[in-house]
């Protein structure tokens, strides 16, 4: 089975307020703004983009063949994916049924808490699609 490594991370200034999205997929980086929203919005969104985006590149037969191992900073975003922690905010269950019904498509996904010095590129491309907005 194929692998595919994820790191994800989003930001917000302001908290609620604008909005992007970092991702770096088997060392290949993407970034995107998206609006207004929170931190956690953010964070969700940013694992949605990055399982669409390896679903796009490898395409319907090959994703159902691949391991997924999404890497992330975020805690609350980590622990309710791995249905440790609650969802108890509508909008983020939202998100979350989303990253759900992505994951089914692969033939597995891991979701990994991991230290924030070991997701710099993510957080870099995050910020830097907020960066061109100012």
């Amino acid at each position: 089975m194929k692998k595919v490594v994820i790191y994800t991370d989003g930001a917000s200034r302001g908290n609620p307020g604008p909005s992007g999205i970092g991702a770096v997929i088997d060392g290949k980086g993407y970034f995107e703004f998206i609006g207004e929203g929170t931190n956690n919005q953010a964070e969700y969104a940013a694992v949605i983009f990055a399982l669409k985006k390896t679903k796009a590149v490898l395409g319907k037969k090959k994703i159902k063949e691949t391991e997924a191992e999404v890497r992330s900073d975020s805690e609350l975003l980590i622990k309710q994916l791995n249905g440790e922690y609650k969802i108890l905010e509508p909008r983020i269950q939202c998100l979350f049924l989303q990253a759900w019904n992505l994951k089914i498509d692969f033939g597995k996904v891991e979701f990994t808490l991991i230290p924030r010095e070991k997701n710099k590129e993510a957080d870099k491309l995050a910020n830097q699609a907020l960066d061109r907005l100012f």
